[in-house]
């Protein structure tokens, strides 16, 4: 594998908020303590994690038991040992997309991988731990994925669901109806080993998290990935107290949230979330969906059904399963569970992580460090040809001008047309005198000539009906080959990464691939990395 790296200030629709934050932390040093650059603080953070004892012996025991039901590897349960011996976590984490969801999900694992590895061989013990986001009520993302076809074109694969409206997605298990998605995407794969891994996981009777969770528990055996499922009720009754503290302070959170989003905008930078007057952090269930809980005087409001604050409470500390915190409370209540050294994540991870700051040093008294996670574009074999063939870089593919007037200004002779314009003309020219001269030697030759003038004209024009068709043709293949690598390198004007799911890649490469990125994982760059394979 081949690595060229590619700063993120080439790539559009960077935020300035996160080229900030990868190249100037003295930018950004107010909405994140630390930079984006692990090895500078790990060390230094290392210390001030908070863990109690008692905490730490629990939540291991949840993990262990999740773990060892999606059949955990050896080195699966090895690192949670360690975890429950003193080790702290890098942690990640991500929706449970229908078969592993885009390739950023293994890009994250990975990193997380690298950067416990990173802190053991410093002298810290840290294992790589994988938060699955089953709480998530957005089902129409998670259940589908785009596939490259037989020509490139990007295919939709998508599992119908029997969930209830806005139901954690936790609870939504597969009928039948998960089959055809497994036998169409079999259709693209192919009967590769990765495919053999979908139809193990994905089957009547798993939900979305647990199908996934399997799904990785195989994928990232080799380097022990612990995998937590966040809707497990023992850890909500862990993590009780930051739900109350979230409702019973949502008024100061809120203020302070509003705060942070207008010292974000004075800096010249944007708010992720959009902070409304009354609204707090914490999600509730009501008739099985997953509703927000708004303030509303001193009470509350969930599903426009008002609660006393007491009631709330109450109903909090009797079945504490029923809440969740809303995407700034959640990485709140996830280092309440784990003694997080560093959290990784994408662009828009980062950016929460400006807001949710305030959120972390109200509850938990301490912020933690957010490190920018692996991003790579993944170029094959043929993509690569089709680029060193037409003299172009990843970046053409990224500008405003499209690739298939790029393609053609490479394959096309520009002069063509106005090469044949002159042969009409100097054609003419040349008639036109010799009728001339023939007017003056034999009247009867001109008659002679303009004939010849017509044949030679008409064969001239029937070469260029035949050289427009051939362009035609041409252009007809540009436009294939400049949607192929579109699709393949650039799909939908987004990178890669975002877009086609993990699974396509490991069912070309193999295993082979997660060694080859996770080689290619360096704490010390933060650029997007554009990887021949």
């Amino acid at each position: 594998m081949k690595s060229e790296c590619l700063p993120f200030s080439q790539i559009p629709h960077t935020t300035p908020l996160f080229a900030d934050f990868l190249s100037d932390h003295s930018k950004v040093q107010q909405f994140y303590p630390r930079s984006a650059y692990f090895k500078q603080w790990m060390k230094e953070e290392a210390p001030a994690i908070p863990y109690e004892a008692a905490r730490r012996e629990r939540v291991a025991g949840i993990l262990q038991r999740q773990n060892e039901a999606w059949g955990a590897a050896s080195k699966t349960v090895e690192n949670i040992h360690r975890l429950r011996a003193g080790a702290a976590a890098v942690v990640t984490g991500q929706q449970v997309g229908l078969f592993g969801g885009p390739l950023f999900s293994i890009f994250k694992a990975l990193t997380a991988v690298r950067l416990a590895q990173t802190a053991t061989e410093n002298g810290i013990d840290c294992v790589p731990v994988f938060w699955l986001a089953t709480e998530d009520h957005d089902l129409e993302e998670v259940s589908h994925i785009s596939l490259p076809g037989p020509e490139g074109s990007l295919q939709a694969i998508v599992t119908a669901t029997q969930g209830l409206p806005n139901a954690p997605v936790g609870t939504v298990r597969f009928g039948t109806e998960i089959q055809p998605a497994v036998d169409a995407a079999g259709a693209l794969l192919g009967e590769a080993e990765a495919l053999s891994g979908l139809r193990a996981c994905y089957r009547p009777g798993e939900s979305f998290g647990t199908a996934f969770a399997r799904l990785f528990t195989e994928w990232f055996a080799e380097w022990g990935v612990v995998l937590l499922d966040a809707s497990d009720p023992e850890f909500h009754q862990i993590a009780a107290p930051v739900y109350r503290a979230a409702l019973e302070r949502s008024g100061e959170l809120e203020a302070a949230l509003l705060t942070r989003g207008r010292e974000l905008e004075a800096a010249g930078y944007h708010q992720q979330v959009k902070i409304t007057p009354s609204s707090s952090l914490v999600f509730g269930l009501h008739n099985g969906g997953r509703m927000p809980i708004q303030r509303r005087g001193g009470d509350f409001v969930i599903d426009d059904e008002t609660v006393s604050a007491t009631r709330l409470l109450n109903r909090l500390a009797e079945a504490p399963e029923d809440f969740s915190g809303n995407v700034l409370l959640r990485p709140v209540v996830q280092d309440y569970l784990l003694p997080t050294l560093a959290y990784t994540g994408g662009s828009a991870e980062v950016a929460y992580f400006a807001q949710a700051a305030v959120v972390y040093q109200a509850l938990l008294g301490r912020v933690t460090p957010i490190v920018p996670r692996f991003s790579a574009t993944l170029i094959e074999p043929k993509p690569k040809s089709l680029l060193e063939r037409y003299g172009l870089a990843f970046t053409d593919l990224l500008g405003p001008e499209p690739l298939r007037e790029q393609l053609a200004a490479r394959a096309l002779s520009k002069g063509l047309q106005a090469a044949f314009e002159r042969a009409q003309a100097s054609t003419k020219e040349a008639l036109a005198a010799i009728r001339g001269g023939l007017e003056s030697l034999d009247k009867t030759l001109v008659e002679a000539a303009n004939n010849a003038e017509g044949k030679m004209l008409h064969q001239l024009e029937s070469l260029r009906g035949r050289a427009a068709r051939a362009e035609l043709l041409q252009s007809e293949i540009l436009d294939r080959k400049a949607a192929y690598l579109s699709n393949a390198l650039y799909p939908n004007k987004v990178l890669q990464e975002r877009e086609i799911a993990g699974v396509y890649f490991l069912a070309r490469h193999g295993n082979e691939l997660l060694r080859g990125v996770y080689e290619a994982i360096h704490p010390d760059c933060v650029d997007h990395q554009v990887i021949s394979l």
